[in-house]
């Protein structure tokens, strides 16, 4: 089981070492979708909601959770997340969150990215449930990530 990097060689888990690791420039983004009913498209796009602006909490929401992440994941390591931005467009059947996470540290940030655009997602879906309790959640995925030892990579 030695194959696998966050297992022991007994198989029990454990958190890579990056002690010796150099700090490089990392980045990684990542996105999600929430799947709204046109109604709730529509209060979006006139500000109606009752909860209020929802785009703007779903935006800070995104940030604090990039930087929260190893709170979540067990096994991600308390990295300095540099920069987050969290771009948030209502679009025809929903919204889409788009999160990008930068750091110079020995691990990347692919899992804060993640983080960030699920959490901005879900607070989206906890502003508009009053209007339509069918809104969900669908495609949080990696778009790229730059840097490190495995070197850039991009979603087809």
């Amino acid at each position: 089981m030695t194959d696998f990097t966050h297992l022991d060689a007994r198989g029990h888990a454990r958190m890579v070492d990056v002690t010796d690791k150099q700090p490089t420039v990392r980045a990684a983004t990542a996105e999600a979708f929430v799947a709204c009913a046109a109604p709730v498209v529509a209060a979006l796009r006139d500000g109606s909601v009752p909860k209020g602006d929802v785009l703007a909490v779903a935006r800070v929401a995104g940030i604090a959770a990039a930087k929260r992440t190893p709170e979540l994941l067990p096994l991600a390591h308390v990295i300095g997340v540099h920069g987050v931005t969290v771009d948030v467009a209502v679009e025809d059947d929903g919204v889409r969150v788009t999160a990008t996470c930068r750091t110079a540290d020995r691990t990347g940030v692919e899992m804060e990215a993640l983080t960030a655009a699920s959490v901005a997602a879900l607070n989206v879906v906890d502003m508009v449930k009053g209007l339509d309790k069918s809104t969900s959640i669908r495609d949080v995925r990696l778009l790229s990530k730059r840097g490190g030892k495995s070197g850039d990579w991009n979603r087809s």
